[in-house]
């Protein structure tokens, strides 16, 4: 944990950025936009935040590497993380990480775990992180960053002509760029079917119709316990409540084979701010927006297709549901089982086209410009 100097420090330092970049936001996300696309910012300069954050695939890596996305290949063409790269698209409505006291659960924040509060704080970790861009400090960072006359002419110009002068203020106004830029339309346009459906622009099939009645059915718990903030068929929604839960995902061997790790992932008890092992083997619900063209799923990219997730999570419930449809055999065990969200999890057990039904609605929530992708990933 920083100490409480060095905090306030941060907290300093972040007012003021934030206050400049009130008064030139259109610069600041030009500058961002630049920023994001930008490999130069990496070791080796083969790795920008498009990389892993592909706007072409729903914000999310879709490089092959042998294993299309489970997780992400490091800029030194070798290093591979053991989660995959959370959709960047819809990320502006995570609230900041915190405690809420009512549900007595965790909220919000950036990362599978929830260990950056903001997009800014978020934007901030690749750089440094070695088996990610692989910069060695701030400072190698800043000084690609004075490298490029435009990122010099524009931070001056928004934060000043003593930017450079501070290693921290300067890396922390790449970040709040970059957030800015994370904040735009072109992360969260609200144009899927299912938005046209709520404005009377697009008729459901009667697949369709099936499936978001079934997602967000009152009896017992259904998708929307979890993927609903808002309430149904409410404009804006972004189909997760931001909490934090274990659902029982197994360990994906083929990605352990090929990264070589061997320690549990702890989930939400990795993040600095907890210190619960209660919440060991829980992860923050990820938006289902592109949900369908976003795979592979889980936190570690353990299943292929859409459709396997929604019987894995029927197997709870349905005495039938044995065998992991893309294995051919039972389910594997979890990788955390004595923190599963079990009391969640309990539900109607569903046949086939009642999965069939819930596929084609989440379907339904593919940003208009991925929706040619739809006949990619079947």
């Amino acid at each position: 944990m920083r100490s409480l100097k060095v905090l306030v420090v941060s907290l300093c330092l972040t007012s003021a950025i934030h206050a400049q970049d009130s008064v030139k936001s259109d610069e600041s996300v030009a500058l961002g936009k630049a920023l994001f696309f930008d490999k130069n910012l990496s070791k080796n300069r083969t790795q920008s935040c498009a990389t892993c954050h592909n706007p072409e695939a729903g914000f999310t890596d879709n490089r092959e590497n042998g294993i299309k996305s489970q997780a992400s290949l490091g800029d030194d063409g070798k290093s591979l993380g053991d989660r995959q790269a959370p959709t960047a698209a819809y990320a502006m409505f995570s609230p900041e990480f915190h405690y809420n006291e009512k549900t007595k659960k965790y909220v919000g924040g950036q990362f599978w775990d929830g260990r950056e509060a903001t997009l800014a704080g978020q934007a901030g970790g690749p750089p440094l992180n070695p088996i990610e861009m692989g910069m060695k400090d701030k400072q190698e960072v800043v000084s690609r960053l004075q490298e490029n006359a435009y990122y010099v002419q524009t931070m001056k110009k928004i934060y000043g002509e003593d930017i450079f002068n501070d290693t921290n203020k300067a890396y922390m106004a790449m970040t709040k760029a970059l957030e800015n830029f994370e904040k735009t339309d072109f992360f969260a346009p609200f144009d899927s079917k299912y938005d046209r459906f709520l404005k009377g622009e697009y008729d459901l099939t009667v697949l369709e119709d099936l499936g978001r009645s079934l997602f967000f059915s009152n009896n017992n718990n259904s998708c929307a316990t979890c993927h609903v903030l808002k309430g149904e068929d409410k404009p804006g929604e972004t189909f997760t409540n931001y909490e934090y839960h274990n659902i029982g995902v197994p360990v994906n061997e083929e990605l352990r084979v090929k990264n070589g790790v061997t320690a549990l992932d702890d989930g939400l008890l990795a993040n600095p701010a907890v210190n619960d092992t209660a919440q060991r083997g829980k992860y923050k619900v990820p938006t289902l927006r592109n949900v369908a063209i976003t795979g592979p799923y889980m936190h570690n990219g353990v299943f292929k297709d859409l459709r396997t997730v929604v019987e894995f999570y029927d197997k709870y419930n349905n005495p039938d549901r044995k065998i992991n449809p893309e294995t051919g055999e039972p389910w594997a065990a979890p990788e955390v089982e004595e923190t599963i969200s079990l009391d969640d999890l309990k539900a109607n057990k569903q046949n086939d086209r009642k999965v069939d039904a819930l596929v084609a609605f989440m379907k339904l929530l593919t940003d208009k410009r991925y929706e040619h992708l739809l006949n990619e990933n079947k």
